[in-house]
Order: C-alpha cells, then structure tokens, then sequence
C-alpha cells in the first residue's frame, strides 16, 4: 500500500499528497516553484524554476530519496521562454552526463500564474 509523502508548505490545495512511496519506488505529483514557507508561487519565471528544483530536493528527502536515485523527471513549463532557466539547475543536480535520470519538457497550460511544474520518479536504495 502506499504511503503519502508530504512536505509543510508545498501541499496541493485539493486533498492529495505531494506524491507516494511503495517500497522503493518514489512518485512526485506536480511540485511547483512556490515558496514553503508562504505558500506562494515566486514572481519570476527564473525563480520559479528555482523553487521547483528546491521543492524537489525537499520532497526527495521527505521520501527518503537522493538525487542519485531519481530515474524520471517530466518538467511541464508555461512557455518555450521557461526553458532557459531550467538547463543550470539540472546541471547543478546532475553534473554527471553518464548519471543523469531520463528528462522530458513539454509545454502545458499551467493555470494560477505557474511557470513550471516537476514530477519525478526515484528508486529509493
């Protein structure tokens, strides 16, 4: 049976979790670049993707994961425009060419002024 996994702060506003872990596999729903402390989506598209990547880290933790184990990323962005600011900060978390998870970014229609949203899928050791 699966276990939800939350993170204070990053919650969706409908009674979902932030995702679920069975075993040793990990699963995100959409993470967003909003502040946990406030709850509030960051103004700038540049800080947005930031927050993303942060609350990935944070929910990866919380579901007793590492980056070393994420196997899946889908980044879902507003605009082309988005695109830019997400190569630093997948580069930051996954220097290694040979050791990067698999990556597909679309472009969706993400409502309530989101730029971004993750989803991820981690083998947990």
């Amino acid at each position: 049976m699966p276990q939800s996994i939350d993170v204070p702060g990053l919650g969706h506003k409908v009674p979902i979790p932030l995702g679920a872990r069975a075993g040793n596999l990990l699963c995100s729903s959409a993470i967003a670049g909003k502040d946990p402390g406030t709850g509030k989506l960051a103004e700038t598209p540049a800080d947005q993707v930031r927050l993303a990547f942060e609350n990935l880290k944070r929910f990866l933790d919380a579901g007793g994961a590492t980056l070393d184990q994420v196997v899946k990323l889908a980044v879902y962005v507003k605009d082309d425009a988005v695109r830019a600011h997400i190569d630093p900060h997948w580069l930051a978390f996954w220097p290694d060419a040979a050791h990067r998870p698999a990556r597909h970014v679309t472009v969706h229609d993400l409502q309530h002024g989101m730029v971004i949203q993750l989803e991820t899928l981690a083998v947990v050791a």
